[in-house]
């Protein structure tokens, strides 16, 4: 089966205040020497791949900000994996992008190179939430960005969105999600607020300078967004990823269903043969490795049968459909009721799992405190 194939590009304009992802100040010396490490890595791969696991059904380029490199970095990322990697065709290729690196050039350029989905980091439709978060955009660039988008001939539009933003109002919210629906995109993802420690933002709150959105706010933002995209017609098929009919996220879906990937770049992950790993996240080390034939992998771990079933169900609790107890007992010769009996009884008796339609899921209670559910099962 073709995997999934995850490119990191660990560079920014300027770090968002929020962010505890790997990434780098902007400057082309470094960018260069990340290029060469990337290729080098393709070509390690190329060498120890099975002829199956070197054709990929879906790229994602992540970051940092993709779009910050100049013309002709970018695509050429996608040409080194045409000559490294079988790209099927019809393959889902996204990148990343913010609204404030983008021109009507640079997206006829990802167009043109093979691109053909789009991920705009708008998080907000509202100058003050976005200065506080630290974005270098407004609402009327990230507009723009759309448009000169669908002009670009791309056809295949996510949008982000966060909510349970300090000083954030459930009006801010509603605002923000009906002006994100006159952009009509194909796709949206909306995530809560994560205070990840280390971050400006978490020290704001922690130093008291700013109060953390208050927990009853937060889920009357998710239940807003709930209603107001299945109103306009899209699908909630995971727990912050709604989608008009036939535009859920095919690289996203890879990691849910827990099948394999392979990461490329600083700080990237991957799953393969019942083996999971993580890159070194400084770029040096990273291309030191590589320039001495090893592969710049840490924290390496080889999954046990159990630990595949724990991921299989705290991964696929992720979708609005659940985990399918069909396509569990087919990969792991065990029904999945068995093996997890007494965290299911549990779960059930409290109300946040239930067993329908061949598939256990999580419940409408359930949704909001998914994290607890997913601890169940590790």
């Amino acid at each position: 089966m073709p995997i999934g194939l995850y490119i990191h590009v660990p560079f920014c304009l300027q770090k968002c205040r929020y962010c505890d992802f790997s990434s780098y100040p902007l400057e082309q010396g470094q960018v260069e020497h990340y290029l060469r490490g990337l290729r080098q890595e393709m070509a390690y791969y190329k060498e120890i791949l099975t002829p199956e696991q070197k054709q990929t059904a879906t790229i994602f380029v992540g970051g940092g900000t993709p779009t910050c490199l100049v013309s002709g970095q970018l695509t050429g990322i996608l040409e080194q994996v045409n000559r490294f990697f079988t790209i099927i065709p019809g393959a889902e290729i996204t990148t990343e992008a913010n609204p404030g690196t983008v021109t009507p050039d640079s997206l006829r350029e990802l167009r043109a190179a093979g691109f053909n989905r789009l991920s705009l980091g708008v998080q907000s439709t509202h100058r003050e939430l976005l200065r506080l978060l630290g974005r270098i955009h407004d609402f009327e660039q990230a507009r723009q960005a759309v448009q000169d988008a669908r002009a670009a001939g791309f056809e295949n539009i996510n949008l982000d969105l966060i909510f349970g933003l300090p000083t954030q109002t459930v009006a801010h919210w509603r605002q923000s999600v009906s002006d994100i629906l006159d952009l009509a995109p194909e796709h949206l993802s909306c995530y809560s607020l994560q205070l990840e420690e280390g971050t400006p933002l978490s020290g704001a709150v922690d130093r008291g300078q700013l109060a953390a959105c208050p927990e009853e706010t937060e889920l009357a933002m998710y239940h807003i967004v709930m209603e107001m995209l299945s109103a306009a017609g899209y699908r909630h098929y995971e727990i912050s990823n709604f989608a008009l009919p036939g535009c859920q996220c095919r690289h996203n879906l890879l990691y849910w269903h827990n099948r394999e990937y392979l990461g490329l770049g600083p700080a990237a992950h991957s799953h393969l043969n019942g083996v999971r790993w993580g890159n070194v996240e400084e770029i040096h080390q990273y291309v030191s490795l590589l320039h001495r034939g090893q592969r710049p992998a840490e924290e390496i771990q080889t999954l046990s049968r159990r630990e595949q079933m724990e991921e299989t169900v705290f991964l696929g609790l992720r979708l609005i459909e659940g985990v399918s107890l069909d396509a569990f007992q087919q990969h792991f010769g065990a029904a999945l009721t068995e093996a997890f009996n007494k965290q299911i009884r549990d779960l059930t008796e409290k109300g946040l799992v239930e067993l329908a339609a061949g598939h256990l899921k999580l419940t409408g209670k359930g949704l909001p405190l998914a994290n607890q559910v997913f601890a169940e099962f590790v």
